[in-house]
């Protein structure tokens, strides 16, 4: 995907195969992608303050040029909103001639920066910041362009426009007024038409609705003027007679905010195609090139849109062609359509630019923004490029940013929260909790904070921290020493995740309690209060609400009404197994049936219709498209099954769904045999056998047969912590952890004495306890 298919030199084998295989993709894409971008290229310019065939230009080279050098082969480049506040203020200080040798300067050092190979470094810019930057070039989009919407003229500064809006809209100018306000409805209602009718770009039908409706009722409005030849445009840059220095900033800020511009929108590219992934220094060596030739042909800066990029991949394009074939159709529309484009009104594209500028502004960021505690650098950010100008709202936007950061990488926050009511001695309970970094820098708050705590009190002190230096770490022991010997309790709770302060842990006491149960992080710790260890659900219970809760809820709310789980998890009731655990999955997306075995009862063939019951719901109502069977090691069903001394009671008799497995075990199932030679022992050989037994039985059910559904097969390595898929008749880890399995499964084999006890008269129960390490039979 990244390389071009066709160019100007492909060898004919390599044209004949895009022929064949991706032009009947590319040039429909290409003929979307330039309907969408003619309108954009004029309005932009428009806004620009630059020559209106400028944009039409800058649309032309961005398609051929960085279409055919650039590292996306999807994305599409030309003139975009994010760069009209920077090339208004840059024309309006130098002209348009000095403008154009910015353009050619910037490009060049893209150049420079694509052969240095940085492109990656710019995805070190905060997204927040950027998406404030985009949204405050919108915000000053709007504000100068509903200007031109109502019949005035746009002014030199957003407060200006601010100011004078009130007095435009009271001397209102009806004609130009209702082009506009037109433009913008057409354009909101454009997405709620019909999948036929939003075949055509919106922005190409409001454009053209508008001039027709314009010329036919011979409205006098201001419309787009142009040279007599589309050739009179270009124009040789020129340099400056002086203000070098505003000459060099204005390199620097087109240079950074047209590559960054560029490579993230190459990386949203990368993300709407699955199996694309872009060069993201030699997109820099691609637009530096456009970027170059548009200025010394006098077009707008170049950068990737994703506007055009998104359309041009939804449209079905497979190469790099189709953004060279928009640049071609964008020139010969230039060259043989120009008296069309001067029947455009203006206040038609102002309507076009005010829908463009109020699309940059998006929710989406701002709850992003808010989620991760950067909502006052979102908002920092969009004042700064509104009320001064881009280059300081960004920088002071980074500025702010950069020292969020900081604060959170050197500063801990402490507190002190009141416990559950005395303990059973009767002492008053608190907690510390503690969050962040802790440092020498924190230790005079946690002084304040400890000192808050009462005397002779039960105190559990949360250490939800990345790191702890020698300096905080002093300090929070002696404290706990001197609090012990005053009568009281400390239990220091460690939270944070492996780290550098792993060191540091007490044997046995587990950092995380994310995938671990209480009992392990409970484990070698003697100062646990009692009524944890008596009833620790309860107390479970009690730290979800505290700490888990506030980060599912969200989740849960949306799936409040309904439930759409993306699979079916069928696996054994045994209590070491957690389906959402080993598939890294939450809420809503499993639909999980556990029982002893993790078996099957043959249709038809049984008054337990609970697990086909289970699978008709999920398949017919729910929609499910996957089944999981996923069994495990040293399975107590199996053993029990396999020493064939479960007893009479109800265990037997549900144990009888798992005698196939056993036949096809002894007769030599491959799977079996597959797992004999990796070194399983016999009671996970049944095991895996037994799992492509029951996947056997869910084919069978008329539910699972007459619907499209994948069927998969799983095992669960309890020893080494590791999931198995089954291919091709045997079961292998996932990648990435096939390390986890000892070459010929040592701890395995240390099980077959277990299987050989069985054989030799071991009691069923104390056979089955020995494999499952004590659980219970029926597990």
């Amino acid at each position: 995907m990244g390389a071009a298919r066709t160019d100007a030199h492909a060898p004919p084998g390599r044209l004949r195969s895009w022929l064949g295989q991706d032009a009947r993709h590319d040039i429909p894409a290409s003929l979307v992608v330039f309907l969408v971008a003619v309108p954009l290229s004029l309005g932009i310019a428009a806004a620009s303050g630059a020559p209106v065939m400028a944009g039409l230009i800058a649309a032309v080279v961005g398609g051929i040029v960085a279409g055919a050098l650039g590292g996306s082969a999807l994305q599409v480049s030309g003139p975009a909103a994010g760069l009209t506040v920077v090339v208004a203020e840059l024309i309006t200080q130098f002209g348009w001639a000095v403008t154009c040798s910015i353009t050619v300067i910037a490009g060049a050092l893209q150049l420079l920066l694509g052969a240095c190979r940085i492109g990656r470094a710019a995805l070190a810019i905060s997204p927040t910041v950027v998406h404030a930057m985009l949204a405050g070039i919108g915000v000053t989009i709007v504000l100068g362009q509903l200007h031109v919407l109502l019949g005035g003229a746009a002014g030199t500064s957003a407060w200006e426009n601010i100011s004078e809006l009130p007095g435009q809209l009271l001397d209102l100018h009806s004609p130009a007024a209702f082009i506009g306000l037109g433009v913008i409805v057409l354009l909101v209602a454009w997405p709620r038409l019909p999948a036929r009718v939003r075949a055509v770009p919106g922005p190409l039908v409001a454009i053209v609705a508008a001039t027709a409706v314009s010329s036919l009722a011979a409205l006098t409005l201001n419309r787009v003027e142009l040279p007599d030849s589309p050739f009179a445009a270009i124009a040789l840059p020129q340099l400056p007679n002086g203000q070098w220095g505003a000459f060099a900033l204005g390199v620097f800020t087109l240079t950074v905010i047209a590559s960054v511009e560029s490579l993230l929108s190459a990386v949203s590219v990368d993300k709407l195609r699955e199996g694309h992934r872009s060069n993201l220094d030699r997109e820099l060596i691609g637009q530096g090139s456009a970027n170059v030739a548009s200025g010394l042909l006098g077009g707008l800066p170049v950068t990737g849109v994703i506007v055009r990029s998104s359309t041009n991949v939804r449209a079905g394009a497979r190469t790099r062609a189709s953004a060279v074939l928009h640049g071609i159709w964008v020139l010969l529309f230039t060259v043989l359509l120009v008296g069309l484009v001067e029947q455009v009104p203006m206040a038609a594209l102002a309507g076009l630019l005010v829908f463009i500028g109020t699309q940059l502004v998006r929710p989406d960021d701002i709850r992003s923004a808010r989620s991760h505690g950067e909502l006052h650098v979102y908002l920092i950010t969009v004042a700064g490029v509104v009320m001064l100008n881009l280059l300081e709202g960004v920088l002071i936007g980074l500025a702010v940013a950069m020292f969020g950061m900081l604060r959170r990488v050197v500063w801990a926050r402490v507190r002190v929260e009141d416990g559950d009511g005395p303990d059973e001695e009767g002492r008053e309970t608190r907690s510390v909790v503690v969050e962040g970094t802790l440092s020498f820098l924190s230790v005079p708050r946690l002084s304040r904070v400890l000192a808050q705590v009462p005397d002779g009190s039960a105190v559990t002190v949360e250490l939800v921290v990345d790191y702890l230096d020698h300096a905080a770490y002093g300090h929070l022991a002696t404290w706990k020493t001197t609090h012990v010997a005053g009568g009281g309790t400390v239990v220091v709770d460690e939270i944070g995740g492996p780290g550098p302060n792993a060191r540091r842990k007490r044997p046995g006491v587990v950092g995380t309690r994310t995938f671990l149960a209480w009992s392990q992080w409970q484990a070698g710790e003697p100062e646990i209060p009692a009524q944890t260890r008596r009833d620790p659900l309860v107390v479970g219970a009690r730290e979800y609400h505290r700490r888990g809760a506030s980060v599912i809820r969200p989740q849960l709310r949306k799936l409040a009404s309904s439930q759409a789980p993306h699979a079916l998890f069928l696996t054994c009731a045994d209590s070491r197994i957690v389906p959402n655990v080993i598939t890294a999955s939450g809420p809503g997306d499993l639909f999980t049936i556990r029982n002893v075995g993790n078996l099957v009862p043959r249709p038809n063939e049984s008054d337990d219709q609970s697990v086909q019951a289970a699978v008709e719901y999920a398949v017919g109502n729910l929609g499910v498209q996957t089944i999981v069977v996923c069994g495990h090691s040293r399975c107590g069903a199996m053993t029990a099954t396999l020493a064939d001394q479960a007893g009479d009671g109800a265990v037997a008799q549900w144990l009888r769904w798992a005698e196939t497995s056993v036949r096809e075990w002894r007769a030599g199932h491959p799977l079996g045999r597959a797992a004999e030679e990796d070194g399983w022992s016999e009671v996970d050989q049944l095991a895996m056998v037994n799992v492509a037994v029951q996947l056997d039985t869910l084919r069978s059910m008329p539910e699972v047969r007459d619907a499209d559904v994948r069927l998969v097969g799983m095992f669960f390595d309890i020893p080494t912590g590791t999931v198995l898929s089954l291919e091709d008749d045997r079961f292998t880890p996932m990648p990435g952890d096939r390390a986890a399995l000892p070459p010929q499964r040592t701890a395995a084999k240390a099980a077959d004495g277990v299987a050989d006890g069985v054989a030799g008269g071991e009691p069923a129960v104390d056979a089955a306890k020995a494999a499952t390490n004590g659980s219970p039979v029926t597990t």
